[in-house]
């Protein structure tokens, strides 16, 4: 059965037996009928992922990999903070009248700094160090940048990637291993996407550095599951798990820069019906 079954069943079994409550407590997120939403919460949630092995694809329901995908290139690729340059309609409620988002992913990452090699931004900086500094400890992204937080529609969730490079016993390519450090996540509707969106882009950088994907972990600092999501997820886990996917890329895109969601599939992929309706706090 998939590992990413495995993982999720057991985090969320472990956030609603073990996690804390934020009922009663000042919380800034609201329904839509303007309640105050509260959480089942666990502090500093660690998951790990062999990329080797597996996809971390969820079979107990279906994980859109294109549009998850898509979102991923358009922070990491197109490096757009607006909405009309994306194709599916997740932040549409951080938008303001024009499409923007303000300052915030994307942006950050178009953002140039001066490095002694030159003038780069965080990906062209992460792809030149895989390719020419691969053992180098400092190779890594940051969007969450405080002098720019008020000019955000909403602060940076996953903010952070360190990449680290090792060479392993046997294995003529280099192994490309990956952290992804979220502040806070909201488990339904969110933890998957997310798992799968970078592991896509480990795929996709390992390619194009000519190395081997490897190990891809994830910290969540605040991982939390919604009061109104507590039986959408009771029933979720409890549903029947099947294999993992087989994953595909465009074996003939080279430059990061190239790759589309077509050159991103999953074969074989069985899983259970969707959840339909999920009420979004915001």
């Amino acid at each position: 059965m998939s590992y990413a079954d495995k993982v999720f069943v057991e985090m969320c079994k472990d956030i609603l037996e073990n996690g804390m409550s934020t009922e009663g407590e000042k919380v800034r997120p609201k329904w839509e009928d303007g309640s105050s939403a509260y959480t089942i919460k666990k502090f500093a949630v660690v998951n790990r992922y062999d990329l080797r092995k597996e996809f971390p694809a969820l079979t107990l329901r279906k994980t859109a990999i294109k549009s998850c995908t898509d979102e991923m290139l358009w922070i990491w690729q197109r490096k757009s903070n607006n909405i009309h340059d994306l194709n599916s309609h997740v932040w549409d409620e951080w938008a303001d009248e024009n499409g923007s988002i303000g300052k915030a992913y994307g942006y950050q990452m178009g953002v140039k700094h001066q490095y002694k090699e030159g003038m780069m931004d965080q990906v062209d900086r992460v792809i030149y160090d895989l390719k020419n500094n691969p053992f180098s400890r400092r190779i890594m992204t940051n969007i969450y940048v405080h002098e720019d937080l008020h000019e955000m529609n909403l602060y940076p969730c996953a903010y952070s990637m360190t990449f680290n490079v090792t060479q392993e016993k046997g294995e003529d390519k280099l192994t490309l291993n990956g952290i992804l450090n979220q502040r806070s996540q909201d488990i339904l509707t969110a933890n998957n996407w997310n798992v799968c969106q970078y592991a896509v882009l480990m795929h996709m950088l390992a390619q194009v550095c000519d190395m081997q994907v490897g190990e891809f972990v994830h910290v969540i600092a605040d991982a939390h599951i919604y009061d109104r999501h507590i039986p959408l997820v009771e029933e979720l886990i409890t549903r029947e798990q099947h294999p993992a996917p087989k994953f595909y890329l465009n074996p003939k895109i080279k430059d990061f820069y190239q790759f589309t969601p077509d050159d991103v599939r999953l074969e074989d992929y069985v899983t259970g019906p969707q959840i339909k309706n999920i009420p979004v706090a915001v």
